[in-house]
């Protein structure tokens, strides 16, 4: 097994990855992303993020892989479920779906060392036509995003181009999260701004690996963290969505770790 330390780090602190290290990152992200497919059948109005989380937990364990959150600075579960206006950190609990809800649910495994990490969207019941434009639009600002990421691009032309696109749809992106590196460990640099300048930030290299994980909002930008110390709302309570994919940056554009095989990323999949 190879150490956390494989590659070299850029004079913005980013590690830099060799070819080989990429097999190990997509071995990760499909078990994290085939673990969010099949829970698609299992949110539905009545569920409760608690046992949503605990069917998590059950199936990281079925594949003998390790969650990355449980004991993570004294988290406890093995997924962060944010239900409407909880733009992430959102704690599983007892409290049940209600028709209409949106919620996204994010997942980081370890296998064999690497860190898979990707979120999606999925609704209980029916989409009503506000969540469903939230939805869709931040869906594609993430897309927008992986576009960008090419050597020869900055972590600014990235966050631009997702900046610019919700910003046309009279959206908001939140600013007091962001992307970050992993690999071998779970946050590394670079932060991953979703907004920015052209040109601005570190120019992109062949080897890194990050995330990319929009929140957008229905309202303003601004959030507030609760006193348990770990969910995230918009301060104004409006709607907010949030899609994450891993990616590694190859020699002509980048590398998704995190595809769903199945097709179910966007919770419209039926």
């Amino acid at each position: 097994m190879q150490n956390e330390h494989t590659g070299r780090l850029t004079r913005d602190g980013i590690r830099i990855h060799e070819r080989g290290d990429f097999a190990g990152m997509h071995k990760a992200g499909a078990l994290a992303s085939r673990i969010l497919d099949e829970l698609a059948e299992h949110v539905f109005v009545g569920q409760t993020t608690g046992e949503i989380d605990r069917l998590i937990e059950e199936k990281v364990d079925a594949a003998g892989a390790v969650s990355a959150t449980i004991g993570y600075k004294g988290y406890k579960h093995a997924s962060c479920i944010s239900v409407n206006h909880v733009v992430c950190h959102g704690i599983p609990g007892d409290k049940r779906l209600k028709d209409g809800d949106i919620l996204n649910i994010d997942v980081t495994v370890i296998v064999d060392g690497w860190f898979g990490d990707t979120s999606r969207m999925y609704v209980a019941g029916q989409l009503s036509r506000k969540a469903e434009r939230l939805v869709q639009v931040t869906h594609d600002s993430l897309m927008k995003g992986i576009e960008a990421v090419r050597p020869g691009n900055t972590f600014g032309d990235v966050g631009h181009a997702i900046q610019s696109y919700v910003e046309a749809a009279r959206m908001s992106v939140v600013r007091d999260f962001c992307g970050h590196g992993l690999g071998r460990v779970f946050h590394s640099p670079p932060n991953v701004l979703h907004y920015g300048r052209p040109g601005m930030g570190p120019a992109l290299e062949e080897g890194m690996f990050f995330t990319i994980e929009p929140m957008v909002n229905l309202g303003r930008p601004e959030t507030k963290v609760l006193m348990d110390d770990w969910t995230a709302v918009t301060r104004d309570k409006s709607l907010s969505a949030q899609f994450e994919h891993s990616i590694g940056v190859t020699s002509d554009g980048c590398e998704i770790f995190t595809l769903s095989e199945a097709g179910r990323f966007h919770p419209t999949w039926r």
